[in-house]
């Protein structure tokens, strides 16, 4: 039944304008066409440089023949190549697929196969495992080689470098702007923990709306933001940060890879404002202050994701004079769904205090939708206890499209209305969410549930360890329990024994939290700084299995 307010009052092309990141290039070139837009060692571009560089992308993936809704791959590292396809492979009604470069070649061929990648740009850097990857995936793939001084003997992939197909570009190609909000942007690839990885299609809606909720949760629209690449591109498409420039007309500061050194020397050189990492960057940061190192007037903004930072971790980052602020989310989700707002009140607590709540995970972003922690089977939201865990679910405007081919997995991620995220947490008084641990990594010892997370906190605690990884192996007669796999500061190698951690641990936990086993090595971590648990778990249940033998 219509009622009055809709009667004469359709959509039309004076009311209605499908959301898109796009415009929000368009405008920081229109109204900023001078402001600094990229800077990588020499080079720079303004706002109508870089705009105009994006664009003429588009129009080269439109005249070397690319369909919209074709899939175009990036394997690239922050470099300004790597940020102009976040603009300019959507420009062209194409899908951009930016590829992990810690991957292997068959890794590799697997997604080129999976998406039916129709052109792929390379970074030069990575030309041996890009040409292994096509030759294993036996596919007809346009390729253009992207060149850089730092490789300037690395063989060529392709018959066709970047410069030369921006310069042959077609300037009377049509620039493509989505009719639908809901079309296609960008396909990411999970890390795939439990087999082959997922493709996750993000759409145009969702990746303009987590850009301007980026600008808000960040500050980026205080001053003139200098945003510093420390977090790789091809995760999240950067977060949405590559958008969310745009929105303010930012500065983006490339960094081919990542070293403390460096950071150091972009901060001090382009004034950096805000840049993103793990807690182990934090933990860099302190480690690698150099002699120089003045703090600056105003605090340098980190966007913190991962488990909690420990708290001498945040501290210590604070008196260098940065300001951490956590979030958390994940793939499926656009990147970032929740931030540990801080509130009025907290500068009054005493500082650990203070600290512990800055580790949270925090509420919604202004554009995060709906958030529950909730009982998995009935979806009934947990008590406000900060005891009771349950899984995160979300569901809102951020949400993926889906797994791309795979209905099944989509489904089930969807299950209930909601998109179950796999972590448990527990909801304090105040509505802050705290993640304790993913559902596949829960220990049950003895029926008891027992947070690795938990243990990971404890443990981090410890003087001399600098990371730590908790997981689950057999035993037999608790049927599993906690080993925690510790890695020490180089000062404390040998020094420690595993009685002196287990001993450690029972003065902070309960008998049955308290690691049975503990394993000295490093730990290894994605190229997003994450640690799969389940390679970790048959690598400690190998390395106890062999103790006891």
């Amino acid at each position: 039944m219509t009622n009055k307010f809709e009667v004469g009052l359709e959509r039309n092309p004076a009311n209605f304008q499908a959301m898109t990141p796009i415009r929000l290039l368009d405008r920081a070139a229109e109204v900023f066409p001078n402001r600094t837009a990229v800077i990588y060692k020499h080079r720079r571009y303004t706002w109508a440089q870089y705009a105009q560089r994006c664009r003429s992308l588009a129009r080269a993936l439109i005249g070397a023949g690319v369909q919209p809704g074709e899939t175009v791959s990036v394997l690239a590292t922050n470099i300004p190549e790597m940020l102009e396809a976040q603009f300019g492979v959507p420009m062209s009604g194409s899908v951009l697929n930016c590829i992990n470069i810690r991957l292997d070649a068959a890794a590799i061929a697997f997604i080129l196969q999976h998406s039916e990648t129709r052109l792929l740009l390379v970074d030069r850097q990575f030309a041996d495992v890009a040409r292994e990857a096509l030759s294993l995936a036996g596919m007809q793939i346009d390729v253009i080689d992207i060149s850089d001084e730092d490789f300037p003997d690395a063989n060529r992939v392709g018959v066709v470098e970047y410069e030369d197909f921006l310069k042959n570009a077609p300037t009377d190609a049509q620039i493509f702007y989505p009719q639908d909000e809901w079309d296609a942007i960008a396909l990411n690839y999970t890390s795939g923990t439990t087999g082959n990885p997922k493709g996750v299609v993000y759409h145009h809606r969702a990746a303009y709306l987590n850009a301007l909720g980026t600008v808000i949760y960040a500050g980026l629209n205080v001053g003139n933001p200098v945003y510093l690449w420390t977090l790789p591109l091809f995760h999240c498409n950067g977060w949405c940060y590559a958008w969310a420039l745009a929105a303010v007309a930012g500065t983006h500061v490339c960094l081919r890879k990542v070293v403390i050194e460096d950071i150091y020397e972009a901060i001090q050189k382009y004034a950096v404002t805000h840049f993103c990492g793990a807690p182990a960057v934090l933990s860099s940061l302190v480690a690698g202050k150099p002699e120089s190192w003045v703090k600056p007037d105003s605090p340098i903004i980190i966007s913190c994701a991962g488990a909690s930072p420990p708290i001498k971790v945040i501290k210590q980052t604070e008196e260098l004079g940065f300001k951490v602020l956590h979030v958390y989310g994940m793939t499926e989700q656009h990147g970032v769904n929740t931030v540990c707002v801080q509130q009025d009140d907290w500068s009054d607590m005493p500082q650990d205090e203070r600290l512990t709540h800055m580790g949270r995970q925090g509420v919604c972003t202004v554009v995060g939708g709906e958030l529950v922690v909730a009982d998995s089977g009935s979806c009934q939201p947990v008590p406000r206890d900060g005891k009771t865990m349950g899984e995160v679910m979300f569901r809102g405007n951020l949400g993926m499209k889906g797994y791309l081919k795979n209905p099944e997995a989509t489904r089930e991620a969807f299950a209930g209305g909601w998109y179950r995220s796999g972590d448990l947490a527990v909801v304090h008084e105040d509505g802050y969410i705290e993640i304790k641990d993913r559902l596949k990594d829960i220990i049950i010892s003895g029926g008891e549930n027992v947070s690795s997370i938990e243990i990971e906190e404890v443990l981090c605690t410890h003087p001399a360890v600098v990371g730590v990884a908790v997981v689950a192996v057999p035993d037999e007669k608790w049927g599993e329990v906690p080993c925690a796999v510790v890695e020490l500061h180089p000062d404390h190698d040998g020094l420690v024994t595993q009685e002196d951690i287990i001993k450690f641990c029972r003065t902070k936990l309960p008998g049955f939290k308290t690691p049975k086993h503990v394993i000295f090595e490093a730990i290894v971590r994605t190229a997003t700084g994450k640690i799969q648990k389940f390679a970790l778990r048959k690598h400690a249940s190998n390395v106890v299995a062999a103790r006891d033998a």
